[in-house]
C-alpha cells in the first residue's frame, strides 16, 4: 500500500505542477493578448494625430521650423494627454524638435520603416523606436510634414510614452498583478481538487487491482475464487487498466489451473507411491516367509517341499524385479529421460509380430487372438520399440483377464489422418469404481483386472505416458458384450 500511496502522491505533485504551469501559461498568453489589443485600439484611435499636428500652418516657417510654435504646440499636447511624445523628424529619421526633459532622450535618430508601413496602411498593431529608451519599441502616430509643398519630414507621435509606462507599473505592481495571481491561484485551486477528484476516480480500478494482488500475495491461490468477480468487472472495457486487469485474471485462471493440476499430480504420485509400496511389501513378505521356512525346517522337508518353497519363493521374487523394471521405465518416461525416435513403419506388420510373442500364452488359456486390419492403411510415423511396448502390455492386459475360451481382437482403421488401433478382450471388464483412474494409478484390488499371476499393475499407466510422448492418449471404451475396449490413434507417417 505504501507503493502506491507513493505513486499516488508522485503523479498528484506532477499534476499539479503541470496544471500551475498551464495557467502561468495561459496567463502570460492573456496578458500578452491583452496588451497587444490596447495597442492596436490606441493606435487605431489616435491614428490621426500626428495627421492634425502636422495640418497646423504655425509649425513651419519660410525659412524652417517655428521653434518657439513647435515648443508651445508639444507641451500643449503632452500636458491635456500626458501619455504621449511629440517628435519632428527630418526625411531620414533624425530627431529635429522634441519637448524631452533633458537627460530623457536616448535616441537622436528613429528608424523610418515602421512609419512607412503604417502611412501604406499596413496591419496594426505597428511598433516603432522609442527615441527615449534603447531597446523599446512602441505603437505611434505618424504623418508627413510638408513645407512649400514639398516633403520637409513627418511629425512622430509615441502615444504610450513615459508617463503611461510609470502608470502602468504601479497598477500592475498594486492591482492587476495581485488579482491575477489571486485569479490563477483560484484556478489552478480549482482545477487541482478536480484534477485530483477525476484522478481518483479513473484510478479506482487500479487501487482494486493492487488490492487483489496484495490478497493474493498473502493469501496465494485461495484468494482468487472469491476475486473473480472483482476481476471479472475490472477485465470489461477496452483502456489498459482493463487490459492490466483482464491480463492479470488470464494469468490468475492459469495459475489456478495449474496449481489444481499440481495437486492432483502430486495427490496421484503420493497414491502411486502408496500403491507401489504395497505391492511391493506382498511379495516380498511371501517371498521372506518362504526362505524363513527353508531356513528353519531345512531337515525336515523333503525334496518334493523343498522345491515346491523354492519356486514359490522365485515367482514372488520375479514380481518384485518385473515391478522394479516397471518402475524404473515409468520414471524415466516420466522424468523426459526417454524421447521417441520416429521412424515410418506399417502397424499392421507391428501386430503380427506382437501376435507371436503371446500365441503360446494364448494357447496355453485356449484364447484366439485375432487380427482385425483393414486393406490400405498408410504408414504411421511413431517410435517402433514405445509402440511395441504398448501393443504389448495392452495384449498382456487382455490375456490374463480373459476368461478360458475367450478371444482378443486388434482392430486397425484408418481414420483422420491416421491410424486408430482398439484392442478389445471378452473378460469381465473394467470396474466401475476404478475407471476414472484406470490411467493414473497402478491397480492393486481383489477381483480387479490384475491377479497374482500378473505384473505390478503399471502396465496401463506406462502406456498413456507412452501414448503422451506421441501427441496422442488411451481412452476406455463402453461397447455392449465387450469386456474392456482401449482406443488410441497414431499419426500417419504423410500427415506427421
Amino acid at each position: 500500500m505504501m507503493a502506491w500511496a507513493t505513486l499516488s502522491r508522485r503523479l498528484s505533485a506532477v499534476f499539479a505542477v503541470l496544471l500551475l504551469v498551464c495557467c502561468g501559461a495561459s496567463v502570460w498568453l492573456q496578458v500578452r493578448s491583452s496588451g497587444k489589443h490596447e495597442q492596436e485600439v490606441i493606435q487605431r484611435l489616435s491614428s490621426g494625430l500626428a495627421a492634425h499636428i502636422a495640418e497646423n500652418p504655425e509649425l513651419m516657417q519660410p525659412d524652417g521650423l517655428n521653434q518657439a510654435a513647435v515648443k508651445d504646440l508639444f507641451d500643449k499636447l503632452m500636458a491635456v494627454n500626458p501619455s504621449v511624445e511629440v517628435y519632428l523628424l527630418g526625411l531620414d529619421g533624425r530627431i529635429e524638435a522634441q519637448a524631452a526633459p533633458p537627460g530623457h532622450l536616448k535616441r537622436d535618430r528613429v528608424q523610418l520603416g515602421p512609419i512607412r508601413a503604417l502611412l501604406a496602411g499596413g496591419p496594426l498593431p505597428i511598433v516603432g523606436d522609442d527615441p527615449r529608451s534603447l531597446d523599446t519599441s512602441k505603437v505611434f502616430s505618424a504623418a508627413p510634414l510638408r513645407m512649400a509643398g514639398r516633403d520637409a519630414g513627418y511629425v512622430y507621435v509615441v502615444l504610450q510614452g513615459e508617463d503611461h509606462d510609470a502608470l502602468v507599473a504601479n497598477m500592475t505592481a498594486d492591482n492587476v498583478l495581485r488579482t491575477t495571481l489571486w485569479s490563477m491561484g483560484l484556478v489552478a485551486l480549482l482545477g487541482l481538487l478536480a484534477g485530483l477528484a477525476a484522478f481518483r476516480l479513473i484510478t479506482r480500478p487500479l487501487r482494486e487491482l493492487t488490492a487483489v494482488v496484495q490478497r493474493f500475495e498473502t493469501e496465494g491461490i485461495a484468494s482468487l475464487q472469491s476475486e473473480t468477480p472483482r476481476l471479472e468487472r475490472l477485465s470489461r472495457g477496452g483502456d489498459e487498466i482493463a487490459q492490466l486487469g483482464q491480463a492479470f485474471a488470464q494469468m490468475t485462471q492459469h495459475l489456478a489451473e495449474q496449481w489444481r493440476e499440481l495437486t492432483l499430480q502430486d495427490q496421484q504420485r503420493r497414491e502411486l507411491f502408496a500403491n507401489i509400496s504395497h505391492d511391493l511389501r506382498t511379495p516380498l513378505t511371501s517371498l521372506h516367509g518362504y526362505l524363513e521356512t527353508l531356513l528353519l525346517k531345512a531337515g525336515t522337508l523333503d525334496e518334493a517341499e523343498r522345491r515346491r518353497y523354492l519356486e514359490i519363493a522365485l515367482d514372488q521374487s520375479r514380481k518384485v524385479g518385473r515391478l522394479a523394471q516397471e518402475v524404473f521405465e515409468l520414471a524415466r518416461l516420466e522424468y523426459g529421460v526417454v524421447k521417441p525416435e520416429k521412424e515410418s513403419f506399417a502397424l499392421a506388420d507391428l501386430v503380427q509380430d506382437v501376435f507371436q510373442k503371446f500365441e503360446l500364452a494364448a494357447e496355453a488359456r485356449h484364447q484366439r487372438l485375432h487380427p482385425d486390419i483393414a486393406p490400405g492403411l498408410p504408414v504411421v510415423s511413431a517410435d517402433l520399440g514405445m509402440i511395441e511396448r504398448v501393443l504389448t502390455n495392452l495384449l498382456d492386459n487382455a490375456i490374463r483377464h480373459t476368461p478360458v475360451g475367450g478371444e482378443i481382437v486388434v482392430q486397425l482403421r484408418a481414420q483422420n489422418a491416421g491410424v486408430t488401433v482398439q484392442v478389445s478382450d471378452t473378460g469381465a471388464g473394467i470396474p466401475g469404481e476404478l475407471q476414472k483412474s484406470l490411467f493414473m494409478r497402478p491397480v492393486f484390488m481383489s477381483g480387479s483386472r490384475t491377479d497374482s499371476t500378473g505384473s505390478g499393475g503399471l502396465g496401463l499407466v506406462i502406456v498413456k505416458r507412452i501414448l503422451q510422448l506421441h501427441g496422442s492418449d488411451i481412452q476406455l471404451v463402453q461397447q455392449p458384450d465387450k469386456g474392456a475396449v482401449f482406443r488410441f490413434q497414431l499419426a500417419s507417417a504423410e500427415g506427421s
